[in-house]
């Protein structure tokens, strides 16, 4: 399963950004899909998962209220939209998959993800 993810950049506090994921070589439909972020040094976090089926969606702390996560199996893409953005979500964003998931679940962990993208730096100035 090949992952393409694109849409960071760098805005201001604030601001707002889409992040777009494109999957290839299995039916989206049969994927679970999250995002994570990193900063150097430190650990890969959850930021938003949705379950196979699209019926559940999971947001951190940190990103409820402002972040929401969406897939489109028309498109094989899935999406996370970005608002109300601060310095601390300045990270790089990366997609992943999980392969046949029961409809309703959500992946928390990074070890339970097979397959993830090249990453997209999201860069959020005071």
């Amino acid at each position: 399963v090949q992952l393409q993810a694109s849409g960071g950049g760098s805005v201001q506090t604030g601001g707002s950004l889409k992040l777009s994921c494109v999957v290839a070589g299995l039916s989206f439909s049969d994927l679970g899909m999250a995002w994570f972020r990193q900063v150097l040094g430190k650990e890969r976090d959850l930021v938003a998962a949705i379950s196979r089926n699209a019926e559940r969606t999971y947001s951190s702390d940190s990103a409820k209220g402002r972040f929401t996560i969406s897939k489109d199996n028309a498109k094989s893409t899935l999406y996370l939209q970005m608002n109300s953005l601060k310095p601390e979500d300045s990270a790089v964003y990366y997609c992943a998959a999980t392969h046949y998931p029961h409809p309703l679940l959500i992946r928390t962990s990074p070890h339970e993800y097979e397959d993830w993208g090249q990453g997209t730096q999201v860069t959020v100035s005071s």
